[in-house]
């Protein structure tokens, strides 16, 4: 009965919709209509539209932003009242003109719809969504509202909030525009929230995007990790005081810019809330003086436990009516026995992310999260959910991104323990008695070497011999080691052949010692453990140890008798809820998705879209010290991934300016070997961390990330205003024009020169291309600056000139030589691209044997093979600089 009722409902409506719908007169809510449908009729050819595709728009947000001083106005494009979806034009209006605009519209519209009648009506169109995604069974499902092409039903058993309907054209690749269904479904298992298009014919699903962004952070099988933290409290100066909302609260936690507890030690902050962002504190949401709440919840985040994997809150730290959120933490325990700080962290981390980028752009007219807009604009009700030791999942965390007036959603996991750095190795006597660090092999399938586990295994220790030219290698069978912990080093065969060799002698364990990298960081393991496959498994334990720590025990080992213990601890899981880093990558989710087309929520769903590059970024951002490189590599996620600081974490290399670390430009992004959108988006990442560090070379860098006028402060301010202009569906070029545009809109084009140089150095310059917009693998790179003085350019009569900028000054960091010694192949190395230069090669006499001339960007090859061996210096001579490098050739 009840589909029948919304079935007349529906056809009713769309009786009155071909009268009515289509009278609208176009941009008729917004004051600045007439200013944008008259540049858009004076660049239909531009644009490759007609006037019958502006005909019939409609502007879904409009907002001011304060610091260019723009009018964000988001149009939808529609054929006869219905609006096709993504169809979002981004137009800047300044001193009421056009200052910037970035098309989404599409021509030629009424020859590409294929009709304006559905065929199945909006319930239908829910329950073949439902069966084709296999979310459960529907029950209950009913209508609370509707009118003649928007409705509103309740959640049905398979959604956990109610699902809104609505007609809209969708455009395929086929570029044919779709009558269709647009509804939105939160799953009940927490893992996604689905925003769908089903086609109003067919009822067959034509595009989805899920609102849930998992970031896919790894397998939990990680190679080695501390869980040691500092307990050192320090005075922080990355922010200024704030007396304002003084309102006594205390926060002992890991502060910005410490990025995790492997990089440092909790703080314990007081009154942290920045007075503009969040002016009555943390804790309030009515708006006037006093906390609402004691636990951590208020205006911006409501941070509780998931631990059931409800998706309802559970429980929530107390400070008490003092806020104090300083609770004691043994990190070495089980994750449920520091909950309160863990939860206290995650709070933290979520509203620096609210304060800082407030100040940048990311306010209540804009969409931020908030419960309370404090009549600032925007829509409320919708501070972000953050739910911490989630337990609906692991090795992961991810962000859900409603549109404006629905509350986001963070789910923080906890990670799988590795089998990672433990004392696994304990000398029970003689001088160098203690316990020393050791990991176990490794445990991804078909690796199965046996590791140590709680049962301990006590033996003297025997270095052994193999009766070869290395024989404490044990690559051979070796002599007896009957009831010893034989200690071998690595060497070069592989590590079941030495183990196998150790049993076969007798031993009741083995300890690898990694001989092949004497210069390793002390304080680890090597970054990589032990791997193989044997068949039977071993009945003895092998683990690993790292030169320094091995080479101690064989040194003493030599006059004393070593008696040691092997054991495991239990390895606890990793909250990742104390990795900064990620927390500030999730909730940079909401950002980007809000700030891009005007917080329509789905205009980040393309094949080239950077979300998880901005992501990075965010975090990143936070988390630069003075005294950071620019070369020094950055991991993401690198605590909760279980490895050092300075190691790789989850990306496809460190972030850093240094090719020889980073080498990814934009042709990277058409290999399908590069995933999306993680891997798309850190090659993004790539290149707006590389737009930081030209800002801080020319402006210095700055820690106080509320008030600063450092480079960094500027670039947090370009690439916030860059989201807000560059449109729906952006690929790089859109992202790099935004940019650009956002420069001239704060600065009249300061730094015009400084961001061109920047992305064609990454491949993204004047002729690059995104292609179209469903493919991935079309992209053009291209690393020419403008010439703005060619008519025909695109960029012809801009205001800027980069063609006359000089080199940078040249020296030995601006590039590397290696393989150095070298037997036959040299490379050389640059950030940057130098043009053309010589490279010529002299021996030690002066004579001069190569010379080639040669551009000077990314790698170039230098054949060696026929010179003799011995000492050359290389000179690198361009146009306005020179360097010389000594080589050696064996």
């Amino acid at each position: 009965m009840k589909k029948n009722y919304i079935q007349n409902f529906m056809v009713i409506g769309l009786l009155f919709f071909g009268l009515l719908g289509y009278s609208q007169h176009a941009l008729d809510n917004s004051e600045y209509g007439n200013v944008i449908q008259t540049y858009l009729a004076q660049n239909q050819a531009k644009y490759k539209i007609s006037a019958n595709d502006i005909e019939d728009l409609y502007v879904n947000k409009e907002y001011f932003s304060k610091s260019t001083k723009i009018n964000h106005v988001y149009v939808n494009q529609r054929y006869q009242g219905i609006e096709i979806h993504n169809a979002i034009s981004s137009v800047a209006i300044k001193d009421n003109a056009v200052f910037y605009y970035a098309n989404n519209l599409i021509g030629n519209i009424s020859q590409k719809v294929n009709t304006i009648m559905p065929q199945i009506n909006a319930q239908r169109a829910i329950e073949n969504a439902v069966t084709q995604l296999n979310l459960g069974s529907i029950q209950g499902l009913e209508l609370i509202s509707g009118n003649d092409k928007e409705f509103l039903f309740t959640s049905g058993n398979v959604s956990q909030v109610n699902i809104p309907v609505k007609l809209v054209y969708t455009l395929t690749e086929q570029n044919e525009l779709k009558l269709s269904w647009d509804l939105s479904i939160n799953t009940l298992d927490n893992k996604h929230w689905w925003s769908i298009r089903v086609d109003a014919i067919s009822g067959i699903i034509l595009d989805r995007n899920d609102w849930t962004i998992s970031c896919d952070f790894g397998d939990g099988n990680h190679a080695n990790h501390t869980n040691h933290a500092s307990s050192k409290n320090e005075d922080i100066s990355l922010f200024k005081s704030n007396a304002f909302v003084a309102d006594g609260s205390q926060y002992n936690v890991f502060a910005f810019p410490v990025e995790a507890p492997s990089f440092g030690g909790r703080t314990l902050l007081s009154s942290p809330a920045d007075d503009v962002a969040s002016p009555y504190g943390w804790h309030d949401t009515n708006g006037t003086a006093g906390a609402e709440y004691t636990i951590t919840r208020g205006n911006n985040v409501y941070a509780y436990d998931d631990i059931a994997a409800a998706n309802t809150p559970g429980t929530s730290p107390d400070g008490t009516g003092s806020l104090n959120f300083d609770f004691p933490l043994d990190i070495n325990q089980d994750p449920s026995g520091y909950l309160n700080v863990s939860l206290t962290n995650l709070f933290y981390v979520s509203n620096i992310m609210h304060d800082v980028w407030y100040q940048y752009g990311f306010d209540e007219a804009s969409g931020n999260f908030q419960e309370n807009n404090y009549g600032n604009g925007g829509l409320g009700g919708d501070s972000v959910d953050a739910q911490g030791q989630d337990g609906g999942g692991t090795d992961n965390a991810n962000f859900s991104t409603p549109s404006d007036g629905n509350n986001p959603r963070m789910q923080m996991y906890l990670w799988s323990a590795p089998g990672g750095i433990q004392n696994l190795v304990n000398v029970n006597n003689s001088s160098v008695a203690g316990p020393y660090p050791a990991v176990n092999p490794a445990t991804t399938p078909p690796n199965n070497i046996t590791g140590i586990g709680s049962t301990p295994v006590t033996a003297d220790l025997m270095l052994v011999n193999d009766g070869s030219g290395t024989p404490t290698e044990g690559c051979n069978p070796i002599a007896s080691v009957a009831g010893k912990i034989a200690v071998i080093r690595r060497g070069n065969c592989p590590f079941v052949d030495k183990i196998q060799n150790a049993q076969d002698a007798g031993a009741v364990a083995v300890i690898v010692v990694n001989h092949n990298n004497p210069d390793n960081d002390p304080a680890y393991v090597p970054y990589v453990n032990m791997a193989g496959e044997t068949n039977p498994v071993f009945t003895i334990p092998s683990v690993f140890m790292n030169y320094d720590n091995g080479e101690i025990l064989i040194a003493a080992m030599q006059s004393e008798t070593l008696n040691v213990t092997l054991q495991g601890t239990e390895a606890y899981m990793i909250d990742g809820s104390f990795d900064n880093g990620i927390v500030a990558h999730e909730y940079g989710h909401g950002i980007s998705n809000r700030l891009t087309g005007g917080s329509s929520v789905n205009c980040l769903s393309n094949s080239e879209q950077m979300g998880e590059g901005w992501s990075d970024w965010f975090a990143l951002m936070l988390t630069m010290k003075p005294g950071d490189q620019p070369e020094d590599p950055r991991g993401i996620g690198t605590y909760a991934f279980g490895e050092p600081t300075d190691g790789l974490g989850i990306r496809l290399a460190p972030y850093s300016t240094d090719f020889s670390i980073n080498d990814y430009t934009y042709i990277d992004t058409n290999d399908t070997n590069v995933a999306v959108p993680h891997g798309m988006g850190f090659i993004w990442a790539t290149v707006i961390w590389d737009l930081t560090w030209a800002y801080v070379d020319k402006y210095g860098f700055d820690e106080d990330l509320f008030n600063g006028t450092g480079g960094n402060n500027k670039v947090m301010q370009v690439v916030m205003d860059g989201l807000k202009l560059q449109g729906c569906n952006p690929g790089f070029v859109a992202g790099r024009n935004g940019i650009l545009a956002a420069d001239m809109a704060l600065t009249g084009g300061e730094d015009q020169c400084l961001i061109w140089e920047v992305f064609a150095n990454r491949g993204v310059g004047a002729a690059a291309s995104q292609g179209f917009g469903f493919s991935r693998t079309d992209q053009v790179e291209d690393f020419a600056l403008p010439n703005f003085d060619d008519e025909n350019s695109p960029y012809y009569g801009d205001n800027a000139n980069c063609t006359s900028l000089s080199v940078e000054e040249f020296n030995s960091s601006s590039y590397k030589v290696y393989p150095n010694p070298t037997n036959g192949r040299l490379f050389v190395k640059t950030a940057k691209n130098y043009g053309e230069v010589t490279m010529t090669l002299t021996d030690i006499n002066g004579r001069q044997v190569l010379s080639k001339k040669v551009e000077l960007f990314n790698e170039v090859e230098i054949d060696v093979n026929k010179l003799q061996s011995g000492i050359y210096i290389l000179s690198i001579n361009g146009q306005s600089f020179s360097a010389n490098h000594k080589v050696i050739k064996n």
